[in-house]
């Protein structure tokens, strides 16, 4: 998603909710599927930029699953120390802090993104839900709102279009599988997956490269 678009938000001033993709991710061991889930309290009553990282000891804990279950990969050590410092290197306060740092880190320097990152706290959005993001819309003069499907929940053409905005909704089906450790072969898994095990090929295996080429 972040390929495809000119600008990407990270909107972590809206309601913080337990077991999604910002506070765990899977990954492949012997044994299946994982998840990697970085302990956030029970609290839901937080913004996803108001949780807070209290106990750092699962920083050594999910960079050690890591190396336990990866070393054997062919692209592993091309990358190693790139994560150990990201795991090891700096004491995670701050969720939301981690994650843009982790995502525009990754976009930037492994997958070589052009795409500008930005925050949605520097728009001071009032309202909720689908107006909440036609007003982002309006205030960053956006004119076309790539989303995931699950949005389709709660945002339609219709609304966007009053603003003038097309929506495109993210396509994740029919992705090329590629060498993984422990088959059966598995999509659902964490970019680190794909890069340790095809390195600076990765985009080969990303749909939103070959769009844009």
């Amino acid at each position: 998603m972040i390929n495809v678009v000119d600008l990407f938000i990270f909107h972590d001033d809206v309601q913080y909710t337990k077991q999604d993709w910002r506070s765990r991710n899977l990954i492949k061991t012997p044994n299946g599927l994982t998840w990697l889930t970085i302990p956030c309290g029970s609290d839901e009553h937080r913004l996803i930029c108001e949780v807070q990282l209290v106990d750092p000891s699962w920083q050594l804990r999910h960079w050690r699953i890591i190396e336990n279950n990866y070393a054997q990969a062919k692209c592993f050590d091309d990358y190693r120390e790139f994560f150990r410092e990201i795991y090891l290197g700096t004491r995670w306060e701050s969720l939301s802090d981690m994650n843009q740092f982790i995502v525009t880190k990754i976009a930037k320097e492994i997958l070589q993104v052009d795409t500008k990152f930005d925050d949605s706290r520097n728009y001071h959005l009032k309202s909720k839900k689908a107006e909440r993001v036609k007003e982002l819309l309006s205030k960053c003069h956006g004119t076309e709102y790539v989303s995931g499907p699950t949005a389709k929940k709660y945002l339609s053409e219709e609304t966007l279009a009053e603003v003038g905005v097309e929506i495109t909704w993210m396509d994740y089906d029919l992705y090329p599988e590629y060498p993984q450790l422990y088959p059966p072969f598995q999509h659902q898994v964490s970019i680190i997956d794909l890069l340790f095990h095809v390195g600076d090929r990765a985009t080969e295996y990303m749909k939103s490269f070959s769009k844009r080429t």
